[in-house]
């Protein structure tokens, strides 16, 4: 297989289930390798095992893909000019390179029953023996195998392995050997006739002529098995990366069970696209700058300076401090148009709220915010009738003030513009010789709820004249 100079890469997920962080990083280092060579790159759904598919056109993938903004180049253009390829569409495909095998008499059924096959596998493993299957598909007479065909009894075809040791060429770590003599003969297809992802994955990267796979290290032992393939149709095979497997806070593979493992939960907490791709692109390297745009990303990151190392910790405090740092450069008319989602869903209120009033909202306010949910709490004053707890209250002396606070509220004409008013209540409290601190956190506490937060100033803009009106009242 020729590849020329110009890499061939592809994502290739399973619609088995959302996408997580490892599916995520592989397709994102796939994009900007494919960028950083003038490559192409192409997105394959393994969609052959029916039964397992939840997503059936990869819909939530390719939302998921679009969202983050990796594009990819190129698919059969069937439903549109950016659909992907659809292994389950390409049956003929795989059929046409399993009878090669056929002739050449490379496979040949295996009839036994998954409950069988564990059930031995099960007896190898208390012998202290590697599982594999022990080759019995090959020890059947013809006669044998017409009897079970008649039988209609099911069955898979297997590859006979050679016996011989083979090898790949890794990014990371140089060349890696697999002595097939350790391997078992693996199914090409399943009982009811569809190819294994195994099977479709090596034709489709070598009809599609894939030039460099990159991928988890968890696919190492597919890696032989697929080099193996390769090996049977004398054919040149493509440089593989595994990447690093993620890791959670105990050293064990990120699971579901660990906040931020799927992509949507990341989203509906409020991550940016951006900062998942940064934050993945940076993960298990040091940089100088960190925080990286998709374009500096592929002038920065680059596979080939990756060190072979089996596993790479996640840190979701690092997430959310990138997520932060996104945050806190995008302007707040962006940030504004982001949060308004996540705001709608608790308050229905913010369905009427204009843009400029969001905006002022971020403007003020966006240092607070490290996911685009924190609005959710961050701007909850605004929407909702703050209650300040007793003990605030009673912290800046509320008993000792409250009259004070009174004859404020009448003698200040709230109507003015918020520096007029703010200025007014200064003096007022100044000419009154009253703790200054005080006051101006009290009347924090009745508009906000919070003893920290936006300037009394601040909330007069934010706020309207009713609302500050109400508000104090509510206090005294």
């Amino acid at each position: 297989m020729a590849h020329g100079n110009a890499p061939r890469v592809r994502f290739a997920p399973s619609p088995t289930g959302t996408l997580h962080l490892g599916n995520v990083r592989a397709a994102l280092l796939n994009a900007l390798y494919a960028r950083q060579h003038n490559g192409t790159f192409i997105v394959r759904i393994e969609d052959t095992d029916a039964k397992r598919t939840v997503d059936p056109a990869a819909q939530a993938i390719l939302e998921h893909l679009a969202w983050l903004g990796i594009s990819y180049d190129e698919g059969p253009y069937v439903g549109g000019p950016h659909a992907p390829y659809y292994q389950s569409q390409r049956h003929a495909t795989y059929e046409h390179f399993f009878n090669v095998l056929y002739e050449k008499g490379y496979i040949y059924r295996c009839f036994e029953t998954p409950e069988e096959l564990e059930q031995k596998r099960a007896q190898q493993r208390a012998l202290g023996l590697p599982p594999r299957y022990g080759r019995e598909g090959l020890k059947l007479s013809e006669e044998e195998i017409a009897q079970k065909l008649a039988n209609k009894t099911p069955y898979v075809w297997r590859v006979k392995l050679p016996d011989t040791k083979i090898s790949i060429y890794d990014l990371a770590r140089g060349t890696i050997e697999f002595d097939l003599e350790h391997f078992g003969d693996f199914a090409i297809t399943r009982q009811d006739g569809s190819f294994t992802f195994l099977f479709a994955n090596f034709v489709d990267d070598y009809v599609m002529q894939i030039s460099h796979i990159f991928r988890g290290e968890d696919h190492l032992s597919n890696s032989a098995m697929q080099a193996a393939l390769y090996y049977l149709f004398n054919t040149e095979q493509p440089t593989f990366y595994h990447l690093p497997i993620i890791t959670n806070d105990s050293g064990k593979k990120l699971s579901k069970r660990d906040f931020g493992f799927s992509l949507q939960d990341l989203r509906e907490s409020g991550f940016l696209p951006e900062a998942i791709c940064n934050y993945l692109a940076i993960l298990g390297s040091s940089f100088e700058q960190e925080i990286m745009d998709f374009s500096e990303l592929i002038q920065h990151v680059h596979i080939n300076k990756h060190s072979p190392v089996g596993t790479i910790h996640y840190d979701v405090e690092k997430l959310r401090w990138v997520n932060q740092q996104w945050i806190q450069q995008l302007d707040a008319q962006d940030v504004a148009q982001r949060c308004r989602p996540f705001l709608e869903t608790v308050y229905p209120d913010a369905q009427q709220t204009s843009d400029d009033v969001l905006i002022d909202l971020v403007h003020t306010l966006q240092t607070d915010l490290v996911t685009l949910y924190d609005v959710v709490t961050v701007f909850a004053f605004y929407f909702t009738q703050p209650e300040p707890q007793q003990a605030w209250l009673d912290h800046f002396n509320i008993n000792e003030h409250r009259a004070f606070i009174e004859t404020l509220y009448t003698s200040i004409d709230w109507s003015g513009s918020p520096d007029a008013t703010f200025t007014a209540i200064k003096q007022t409290v100044k000419d009154a010789d009253k703790p200054m601190k005080s006051i101006l956190s009290l009347l924090r506490l009745a508009l906000t709820g919070q003893p920290q937060g936006p300037g009394i100033k601040q909330l007069l803009h934010l706020l309207p004249e009713d609302s500050v009106r109400n508000r104090i009242q509510q206090l005294l």
